[in-house]
């Protein structure tokens, strides 16, 4: 067996992906702005043309960390287990593994018209959930790819893996659906424009089905040089949207690093919250945490031996579970992933006592169920929408106020 984990409650020092200072050119249609090279299919789906910096990443669910707010950081968590209708559909699309068109409008039917209480005592109002931007991505751990080469829809996405925000204000389509009008309708900061009287918001709802790893992190935006660092870049959406010629190329936010930028994310968080964020400028990318190293290594050992169970083969049985027992235990990891790989390491302990019993049951009893439930818990699955909202200050009448929801306990 491997040595036990070793866990802590964070900052973790991780990876985060940005663009590289030689991508980056002077914006000629914004004067004062600067651009991020657009890059080619290639580069995209190989993680070429990124700059990765080491960065601390702290961990909202550890006491006497950043309690985030909306309006101050850029993100908040909401409570979303009392939205019985999604939890169900959520609950189905995290065990299939993927989302169907008639999930995606239970989920959007579910949110519609709901309200929640946010961190400074404000209500969230969701207006309308839009059925364009509704995607589930996976990850598997370490990088390791669990989806189709190519993205479908609304399904087999990966994780993002550069630092990003979803759209600009003052850009495609947003320009041309509201006809202009958007930097007036919508609450934003942007290097060149800010609107910070409009109580109406358009928010990424990024809902976790299961995230132990390659998990989402937030930049708190106090901390970031909108002028210095934040970089206009056309991203083509040929590949994943099914949209006009005109309106292809999806303008939204690329990054660059600076030492003063403060990250965060939750190690442990399921479906029943949720992170809302501001989809007009809200830094967001995805990290891998330490420690995914080894649940990528039992993850391949499970694959190897199930397989080898599948045709009987009682040596590749061994041979995929012992090769996992000489590797070196992980680093300090998250409490959450930490159980994930001991897990993994009981489930393949058993073909290390006994291979030879397993094998003459048909087909290893129930041990195969086990095995995919180990690998399938160390697989980052995720739903992201994008929504209308209403954020009614506290200090409204509260007969102007829907009814506000609790906030969530330990997010």
């Amino acid at each position: 067996m491997m040595d036990p984990t070793t866990t802590r409650s964070g900052p973790y020092d991780a990876e985060l992906a940005f663009t590289p200072p030689c991508d980056v050119s002077p914006d000629p249609a914004r004067p004062g702005l600067q651009r991020a090279r657009t890059l080619a299919p290639d580069e995209l789906k190989l993680g070429r043309s990124v700059e990765r910096h080491r960065c601390p990443i702290g961990d909202l669910a550890s006491p006497g960390t950043l309690a985030p707010d909306l309006v101050r950081h850029g993100f908040d968590v909401i409570d979303l287990a009392c939205a019985a209708d999604a939890q169900q559909t959520l609950e189905s699309v995290r065990v299939a593994g993927h989302v169907t068109r008639e999930d995606a409008r239970a989920i959007r039917r579910g949110l519609t018209g709901t309200s929640y209480r946010l961190s400074d005592g404000s209500t969230l109002r969701i207006l309308f959930v839009a059925p364009e931007g509704f995607i589930m991505r996976k990850a598997g751990p370490n990088g390791l790819s669990v989806t189709r080469d190519a993205m479908s829809g609304m399904n087999d996405h990966d994780a993002a893996a550069t630092v990003h925000a979803d759209q600009d204000v003052k850009g495609t389509p947003l320009r041309r659906m509201m006809r202009g009008a958007a930097p007036w309708l919508f609450r934003h900061d942007t290097p060149d424009a800010r609107n910070r009287w409009s109580p109406l918001m358009l928010l990424n709802l990024w809902i976790p089905l299961q995230q132990i790893t390659r998990p989402l992190a937030l930049m708190d935006k106090r901390t970031l040089d909108r002028r210095k660092h934040q970089l206009r870049y056309g991203l083509p959406t040929d590949a994943f949207l099914d949209r006009s010629k005109d309106q292809s190329v999806n303008d939204i936010w690329k990054f660059l690093y600076d030492e003063q930028q403060r990250w965060y994310f939750t190690s442990e968080m399921d479906a029943r919250s949720a992170y809302v964020f501001e989809t007009l400028g809200t830094p967001h990318g995805s990290f891998i945490v330490p420690g995914e190293d080894a649940a990528a290594r039992g993850y391949l050992a499970l694959e190897a031996a199930a397989q080898a169970l599948q045709q009987g083969d009682e040596s590749a049985l061994r041979r995929a579970a012992e090769g996992v027992a000489k590797a070196p235990s992980p680093p300090v990891t998250t409490p959450a992933l930490g159980r994930a790989i001991e897990n993994m390491d009981r489930v393949l302990d058993e073909v290390r006592r006994d291979a030879s019993s397993l094998c003459s049951e048909q087909k290893g009893g129930d041990w195969p169920t086990r095995a995919k439930s180990a690998m399938d818990r160390v697989v980052r699955k995720s739903v992201e929408l994008r929504v209308v909202a209403l954020r009614i200050p506290r200090a409204w009448p509260r007969r102007f106020s829907a009814r506000a929801r609790p906030r969530p306990t330990g997010a």
